[in-house]
């Protein structure tokens, strides 16, 4: 199956021509608003004919069924890879009656008041919501818009609409067989009062939800044909790169760009607050114009700051702060029994997309058009706004296909500078941070200290649990709305607050400690979760150990009346063959179990663990319990891909701080997984007949705990902080015990 995808075209001309030429033609326009996770159905009004003189309805999304057949459909949420267009179109597709080839899709414009999710309060794609927010909204819209249709043909034919069937977008009277196709009668739809509750299919009657869908977007990705932001070519089109203060919070001082006007290619010197760029008229001759340049920077206060400085001050103020409290189940202070404890700490992450930083700007006296592929088009056209002082209705964001978001295009920083640098200059600029600058001034995921500790009975279960988190808060700077009235953040606490386990004591609270210096921060894939289920599901694990129970029997016995965990974890034990056979020296299993975004995962990692501290992962069997399953192909690869990602930051990754700088700078230090380190990844789909979770972050939250507790299982040595630290992992028990002994005084947890 093949979907057309309408990009943003190259020249600002011919921007969305195929939805201007649908709009002339005049059909039926169904439209659904997201109301709190609901939806309301409405359409145009009865005998309004949609032509040049009657512009696009512009609800949260729309469906247009144009008259020569056409269907359109605008979306909120964008596609960065993780098949969120071929699951929305085949949601409207199945009730709508028609193949995910008849569909177009187009990028939605920025328009809060229309396309906010209600998650973020805000027109942002994140959080694993997609599926979970259209799920029935895009629904209704298809059915009814189908509704619709039948009936205008009903009325054509003078016969009752349940005498009336439909396939491919054609409906066929079953007495007489005659036919009628959705372009036919999209005139007459339009005067058709749109039902007040479309009535859905029964599952049991799904053409598409459930099936194996190729995605839709790949071919145009392998073939080179579908661009992404910095594929974007714009007439009179010059390029710039940039560089910023590498201390966070310092300003630029003076600059000597002699050299750097002698470069032949380069056009212009741009100077901003905090960073310096050179316009070129192309990439190469830009970089060299920037490397060429003289800066002297402002470093500010944070010129001393450093990583042991930062886990100083979160240790401190773990100790020192006042909490916030998320949970008090019980009373904690009086179960008694064997008390274990922890300390875990976990790193600033940057996102290293594939796909580096990058905007295509032009800024003109009567508007500004920005290419830009973006999770948030709206904050897009806020902060064009703030920089150049044009009205909105002024200023244009044309929304492309990104080489990876992981919530770094979560934040519209880089396009206001790309803004600040295209207003200096009288042509249209693309922007592309090199990609030492991608990592040197991201939105890093905060660092995090965790105090934990529960109480275990005389048969080691845990009758008393307190976690305590200390770190800084993304959601209080992103969408303060969403900040609890005790001042929590709710996302912070997910997967720590409420746990698949059954512990009568509970208390889970929050220290906030913002970053200081103007260390920037932002949201990571797994957002909350991929720090709280590395702390809880690590710490399970020691409990287990304490009590001198296998890992699998504990989860068991402590579960409670949890069935969708209890069956995502029985099925996990039986297709990773968890302790059917003996395992090899210097082996390991490690198990994983929690409840992110409304789904439900157990992920069991078989590692090898060299004499020399070299992890080897050697195989990994997922089971996900995410709810009705809209694509298993997308789950699958989305499953694969979330556990290299996590993976990946495990082993490798972390952003230290040195001099109130990042010290990492590309691959070779801030390093991800290769194929040829990848294993085989098993996943299996639970069925289900439940609301769809979320899907897209799941598998990062789960990889961290499943590899450090088979990493435990393979040498004994628990480890606490990330990324893994080798020289802990060493064979020889005397380097091993100098390496334990070392580790506490080196709060990085920095790959040795």
């Amino acid at each position: 199956m093949m979907l057309r995808v309408d990009l943003a075209k190259d020249d600002i001309e011919l921007q969305n021509p195929a939805r201007r030429e649908l709009i002339k033609r005049g059909g039926l326009v169904v439209a659904f608003m997201w109301l709190g996770g609901a939806s309301r159905v409405s359409g145009f009004a009865q005998g309004t004919r949609l032509d040049a003189d009657h512009p696009q309805f512009a609800p949260n999304a729309f469906v247009r069924v144009g008259s020569d057949g056409s269907i359109q459909l605008v979306m909120p949420c964008i596609e960065m890879g993780q098949g969120a267009y071929t699951g929305q179109a085949t949601l409207l597709a199945e009730e709508l009656d028609v193949g995910l080839d008849q569909i177009t899709v187009e990028h939605a414009p920025p328009n809060r008041a229309l396309y906010s999710n209600p998650l973020l309060g805000d027109q942002a794609t994140g959080g694993s919501t997609t599926i979970r927010f259209c799920w029935t909204s895009l629904r209704d819209a298809g059915a009814a818009a189908r509704a619709m249709l039948v009936m205008a043909a009903a009325q054509r034919w003078k016969v009752d609409p349940a005498q009336c069937t439909v396939a491919r977008g054609v409906v066929t009277h079953a007495a007489t067989g005659r036919t009628l196709r959705y372009g036919e009668l999209a005139e007459a739809a339009a005067r058709v009062a749109p039902p007040a509750k479309p009535t859905l299919k029964d599952p049991k009657d799904f053409q598409l939800i459930g099936k194996p869908m190729r995605r839709v977007d790949t071919p145009g990705k392998v073939d080179g044909t579908l661009p992404f932001g910095i594929d974007i070519r714009v007439p009179g089109m010059k390029v710039a790169t940039v560089r910023a203060c590498p201390t966070f919070g310092g300003t630029l001082g003076a600059v000597d760009d002699s050299r750097a006007r002698a470069i032949p290619g380069v056009l212009k010197v741009v100077k901003l607050d905090n960073a310096v760029a050179v316009v070129g008229e192309h990439f190469w001759a830009a970089k060299k114009g920037l490397e060429a340049l003289d800066i002297r920077w402002n470093v500010g206060a944070g010129g001393n700051y450093s990583t042991e400085q930062l886990f100083k001050d979160l240790a401190d103020a773990s100790e020192h702060g006042t909490p916030i409290e998320a949970k008090n189940v019980g009373d904690v202070g009086k179960a008694t029994g064997k008390v274990v404890s922890a300390t875990y700490q976990l790193p600033l992450l940057a996102h290293a997309t594939m796909e580096p930083i990058n905007a295509t700007v032009h800024v003109r006296p009567d508007g500004c058009d920005i290419w830009v592929g973006t999770q948030v088009p709206a904050r897009c056209v806020d902060v064009a706004m703030r920089v150049t002082g044009l009205p909105a209705e002024r200023i244009q964001v044309h929304n492309q296909y990104m080489g990876g978001g992981f919530g770094r295009r979560l934040f519209e920083d880089s396009v206001g500078q790309a803004v600040g640098i295209a207003r200096q200059v009288e042509y249209p600029v693309k922007i592309i941070w090199t990609r030492e600058e991608d990592i040197a001034q991201d939105r890093y995921r905060p660092a995090y200290l965790d105090r934990i500790s529960a109480t275990l009975d005389d048969q080691g279960k845990p009758v008393a649990w307190t976690d305590r988190t200390t770190g800084a808060s993304v959601m209080a700077t992103f969408a303060p709305p969403a900040m609890g009235k005790n001042g929590l953040d709710p996302d912070l606490v997910e997967c720590a607050a409420e746990l698949p386990y059954e512990i009568p004591n509970m208390r889970v609270e929050w220290v906030r400690h913002d970053m200081p210096n103007g260390v920037p921060i932002g949201w990571w894939r797994g957002v909350g979760p991929t720090h709280n289920v590395f702390v809880v599901e690590s710490f399970i694990d020691e409990l287990a150990h304490a009590a001198g129970k296998d890992p699998v029997e504990y989860r068991r016995a402590i579960l409670g009346d949890n069935p969708r965990a209890k069956a995502v974890l029985e099925l996990a034990v039986e297709k990773s063959g968890w302790g059917r056979e003996a395992v090899p020296a210097r082996h390991g299993r490690g198990i994983a179990l929690a409840a992110p975004f409304g789904s439900y995962l157990c992920v069991v990692t078989d590692v090898e663990v060299s004499p020399q501290g070299e992890v080897m992962l050697r195989r990994a069997v997922a089971v996900v319990d995410c709810g009705t399953v809209v694509n298993p192909n997308t789950v699958e690869a989305q499953i694969q891909g979330g556990l290299v990602f996590g993976w990946s930051a495990a082993m490798y990754s972390g952003i230290t701080l040195k001099n109130g700088a990042v010290e990492q700078r590309n691959f070779n230090d801030y390093r991800v997984m290769r194929l040829n380190q990848t294993p085989p990844i098993d996943v299996h789909l639970m069925p289900s007949k439940e609301t769809p979770g979320g899907i897209g972050e799941t598998g990062t939250v789960m990889a961290m705990p499943s590899l450090t507790n088979a990493i435990f299982a393979a040498t004994g040595v628990r480890l606490r902080t990330l990324p893994i630290d080798r020289s802990m992992l060493v064979q020889d028990k005397e380097a091993l015990k100098s390496a334990v002994a070392a580790s506490s005084t080196l709060p990085t947890g920095r790959l040795a």
